[in-house]
């Protein structure tokens, strides 16, 4: 636990993460302070850059995104240059949702969410092939959900 962290945040932190709607008066009634000092603290962790924002969660299904595809990526080499090139790209694209740069036997790893295969094979002929400096890709098809969270597993306050 960083040392910067006290019970008191991780508890906020702890709701916020159940459900980023909450109303500071909810909030502070959930964790036993009263609405001033709990926005001040929420505001201290946003601008700590500790809670770095909040989303609505949707359901890719019915939202038309049908296919979770895991992509491993490998460069011919990796010079100062391709590396930013391929990590700007990549910023760039919205169907990627995650990138990670990588040990082991690829340099990255991306999480692409399209509606059908179709779809990702013109991802990767449109766009992955036609990066500079590629050498090697493999793709994964997630076959179904087993779990997925995002929160965060914090320490006991």
């Amino acid at each position: 636990m960083p040392a910067s962290l006290d019970p008191t945040e991780i508890r906020i932190l702890s709701e916020l993460q159940k459900d980023g709607r909450l109303t500071n008066n909810d909030l502070a009634e959930r964790i036993g302070l009263s609405a001033s000092p709990c926005w001040r603290r929420v505001k201290a962790l946003e601008e700590n850059g500790v809670v770095r924002g909040y989303v609505a969660l949707l359901d890719p299904h019915k939202v038309g995104i049908g296919e979770s595809v895991f992509c491993n990526v490998t460069l011919e080499r990796q010079t100062e240059g391709a590396v930013e090139r391929f990590e700007q790209e990549v910023r760039r694209r919205p169907e990627i949702l995650e990138c990670y740069a990588m040990t082991g036997d690829y340099d990255y790893l991306l999480r692409v969410v399209v509606d059908e295969v179709r779809t990702y094979d013109r991802f990767l002929q449109d766009f992955v092939f036609r990066l500079p400096g590629i050498a090697h890709v493999k793709s994964n098809f997630a076959l179904r959900e087993i779990k997925y969270e995002t929160a965060l597993p914090l320490p006991k306050p």
